[in-house]
């Protein structure tokens, strides 16, 4: 049996040194496989050939030892060697390092496997994909780019699809706010012209009818003579007579000129020759005489048209006579005049309708002066019954200064009259109250589209419905165009409060109480829009220069409904206080939620100055805020105040709100405004004078951008970089770690699985529970060694050809042995 187990037993020696060859070839093979692990093979004794156990010590022997024959070799283990392979930089970004223990977790078709190959490369999908077309699992994101961290599913890096804004939440403001500057004392205010109530009916002229009563024929003088004797009458003297027209109301013409008559006894007076009237307005003869040898004029006999005498006989002594009604002498000078008519609320709200449109011009041409006579029974009663008075207005003699000659009963009332004759001496008109041509003034609740306006005897109606646009300006900048839908319900209030908004006018500031808004003099108006006694819009701005407010002539403009062109409402604002305190102001540009840019306009202006310090207020405006009610333009205010060195020592309210109802970003927008590197210096230019300046060096928003590129970093991350300049997380690469990585079965292409003497994973972030760090755009180079690998060959290739020699002397004894029977 020896030849033979010689044989089988250099026979195993070959086969081990074949396996040793085998794995030193697959090292040297793999010796440039990224993350390939040399192996090495183990060798055991095989079987063994006892001949003797041996024997123990005893008194007749010093023991002997085991004899036994080995009966070969084996391979008893071909371990992996997972000592960390050299570090080489590449080319590609995504390729990644594993430095220390630890593997890269793939998918494949049966499950999950593992490699420290970390070539990795995008695929069709951007999916992250080993050299061989695995995906790589790890930590995906949401939709706000935060890490999914309940499974682990391939990782994506959307170059060119995936983008990004991001909302400004800080801005950093430089600059230099004078103290040596004035403070601001005073806003500007503007007003419009006076507008007017048209709800409320003036008078209808329509059918209005206006006499001179000198352009009918004067009454001629009569003749008197002394009558009878001894029946009763005037007494003896010298009595002087005149003769007027008297209407159905017993309003006055003008009257005659005298005619006299001496009467010697206690005698009736005779007069003849009486005029008609040739008017039918007038329906009377009227007689006045004076006391005997006097000159006031009193009532003394009333004659009908109707009755065509033209005598009269006077019985009336003096004692009666002075008892009857006076002649009024009063008349208007000669010259052209023109009247006006209008309704009052005497009982309640003391309002007055606009007046008629002119009446006239009546001529009066007589050098004694005359009166005129207006017929009043066409004008139809108030649609408001409280408006029971009528107001007569004369303009002077040039048909210009319009003052009150008379208040009536309306139509409707029960006193009313319809004529009135005016008497009334240029004199006693200047001393008489003037006319309101505009009408009452309107109200908050007035409906825009009863508003007027006047140019000189014309009114008109601005508004009508339709879609109105309003640009005003601010320091001389127009300001962005805001519109307000205009319909039959639409009232002044509401376009009052449309204007405030679009002007950016805070009337409450947004800090604390402690803070409010300055009231220098104390009776200075509050920012916003209002209605003036008269009847004129007007607009306060905020304090400052920076803020001073005006509405050009073509501000307003109406598209009214079914139609496409504009046209302008002429408001006619005018600056009535000028704005003061000299400021500083700045616009620049942040981001919402969805990268839409906004610019903001922040003014400043002087408030108070001590011994100790220097106040500021700040004013943040922005048009394209988008409040749920409204177009406020509004986004904040605040106070800085500098300590005697003229750094910052204290910042209220440094925060503006922007809502974006409107939009579909995130609502508000609220962006810290960081005032810290602004100084309050008494900076000066070339020319000496006083100046200040105010800019944002940065904000932290930016536009919406795509992915571009990306990083990964040693603990897995993927940051992705977005054409705006901005990082978002991406993904994150995940590693799994085994107790015995040479239990781990290894499947090709690189790979591993789990095997039965690997233990389970561990899966962790790169660095994490004694996990390995990752190396970006680099690759860990196989671990062979391939000096050690050649001399492991020789040795293999020389433990070939000694079993080789001893089957080859276990050959050459079996043929001596053959050869012993010849």
């Amino acid at each position: 049996m020896g030849l033979q187990s010689a044989l089988t037993t250099a026979l195993t020696g070959l086969q081990a040194a074949e396996t040793s060859i085998d794995v030193v070839g697959n090292n040297v093979a793999n010796s440039s496989t990224v993350g390939f692990k040399e192996s090495e093979a183990v060798f055991a004794t095989q079987f063994l050939q006892t001949i003797s156990i041996g024997g123990a010590p005893n008194p007749n022997s010093g023991g002997t030892n085991p004899r036994q024959i080995g009966l070969g070799v084996k391979v008893a283990a071909i371990n992996p060697n997972f000592s960390q392979g050299t570090i080489e930089i590449s080319s590609n970004p995504l390729d990644v390092a594993i430095q220390g223990d630890g593997f890269l977790i793939v998918q494949s078709g049966t499950g999950r496997l593992y490699t420290r190959n970390g070539q990795l490369q995008l695929n069709a999908n951007n999916e992250v994909v080993t050299a061989t077309g695995q995906r790589v699992l790890g930590y995906g994101v949401d939709d706000e780019f935060n890490l999914t961290t309940d499974n682990l599913e391939p990782l994506v890096i959307p170059l060119g699809q995936e983008r990004v804004a991001q909302a400004t939440k800080n801005a950093l403001f430089t600059g230099v706010l004078n103290p040596a500057v004035d403070e601001g004392s005073q806003p500007e205010i503007v007003q419009s012209v006076i507008l007017g109530d048209n709800s409320i009916e003036p008078p209808d002229d329509t059918d209005f009818t206006i006499t001179d009563v000198d352009s009918s024929p004067v009454p001629s003088p009569a003749s008197a003579v002394e009558g009878a004797a001894g029946v009763g009458g005037p007494t003896s003297g010298t009595y002087s007579y005149r003769v007027a027209f008297l209407d159905d109301n017993d309003n006055v013409s003008t009257y005659s000129s005298a005619f006299t008559v001496t009467n010697s006894t206690d005698a009736t007076i005779d007069i003849s020759s009486l005029p008609d009237a040739d008017n039918i307005q007038w329906t009377k003869r009227v007689l006045y005489r004076t006391e005997a040898d006097g000159s006031d004029y009193y009532q003394v006999g009333v004659i009908n048209d109707a009755d065509t005498t033209t005598t009269f006989a006077d019985t009336m002594d003096d004692a009666t006579l002075v008892a009857q009604d006076a002649l009024e002498t009063s008349v208007i000078e000669p010259g052209s005049y023109s009247y006006y008519v209008t309704f009052y609320n005497s009982a309640g709200s003391g309002t007055e309708t606009r007046p008629t449109s002119k009446i006239g011009p009546v001529s009066i041409t007589e050098s004694t002066g005359g009166r005129v006579r207006l017929d009043l029974s066409d004008i139809p009663a108030p649609a408001d019954a409280n408006y029971n008075k009528l107001r007569i207005y004369r303009s002077n003699e040039d048909g210009i200064d319009f003052r009150r000659v008379a208040e009536l009963d309306a139509p409707g009332s029960g006193s009313f009259v319809d004529s009135y004759v005016d008497t009334m001496s240029g004199t006693e008109h200047a001393t008489q109250d003037e006319i309101n041509l505009d009408g009452p003034p309107p109200s908050p609740s007035t409906r825009l589209v009863d508003i007027l306006t006047r140019e000189g005897d014309s009114y008109s109606s601005p508004f009508v419905p339709g879609q109105l646009s309003f640009a005003g300006q601010k320091d001389g900048v127009t300001l962005s165009t805001k519109y307000l839908d205009i319909t039959e319900d639409t009232t002044l209030g509401n376009l009052m409060s449309f204007v405030d908004d679009a002007l950016g006018l805070s009337a409450v500031s947004d800090i604390d109480s402690t803070n409010p808004f300055p009231s220098n003099p104390p009776d200075s108006p509050t920012a916003g829009v209002t209605i003036t006694a008269d009847g004129r819009l007007e607009v306060v701005s905020n304090y400052g220069e920076e803020n001073a407010i005006s509405i050009p002539l073509t501000a307003f403009k109406v598209v009214p409904e079914g139609k496409t062109a504009n046209q302008t409402i002429p408001l006619g604002f005018n600056s009535s206080q000028t704005a003061d305190g000299p400021g500083t102001s700045t616009e620049f540009i942040v981001y919402d939620s969805l990268g839409l840019p906004l610019s903001i306009r922040v003014t400043t202006v002087l408030e108070e100055k001590t011994g100790n310090s220097t106040t500021y207020r700040w004013y943040a405006t922005t048009s394209q805020n988008e409040p749920l009610d409204g177009v406020s333009t509004v986004v904040g205010d605040g106070v800085l105040v500098f300590d005697q060195n003229g750094d910052l020592d204290e910042n209220t309210s440094a925060t503006i709100n922007i809502d974006r109802t409107l939009t579909a970003s995130e609502s508000p927008l609220v962006i810290d405004l960081d005032y810290s590197s602004v100084k309050s210096l008494g900076e000066v230019d070339a020319l000496g004078n006083n100046i200040s300046s105010l800019n944002v060096t940065s904000q932290d928003g930016f536009p919406p951008g795509v992915l571009t590129d990306f990083l990964i970093s040693e603990d897995g991350l993927i940051q992705g970089q977005f054409s705006n300049g901005t990082q978002r997380i991406v993904g994150q690469l995940m590693m799994a770690r085994f107790a015995n990585n040479s239990g781990l079965a290894q499947v090709g292409d690189s790979q591993f699985a789990v095997g039965v003497n690997s233990g389970e994973p561990i899966f962790g972030k790169p660095g994490e529970d004694g996990i390995g760090t990752l190396t970006a755009g680099a690759v860990e180079l196989s671990n062979s060694d391939i000096g050690q690998n050649l001399i492991e060959l020789i040795l293999a290739s020389t433990q070939y050809r000694g079993g080789a020699r001893v089957i080859s002397a276990s050959q050459d004894l079996l043929d001596e042995l053959l050869a012993l029977r010849r």
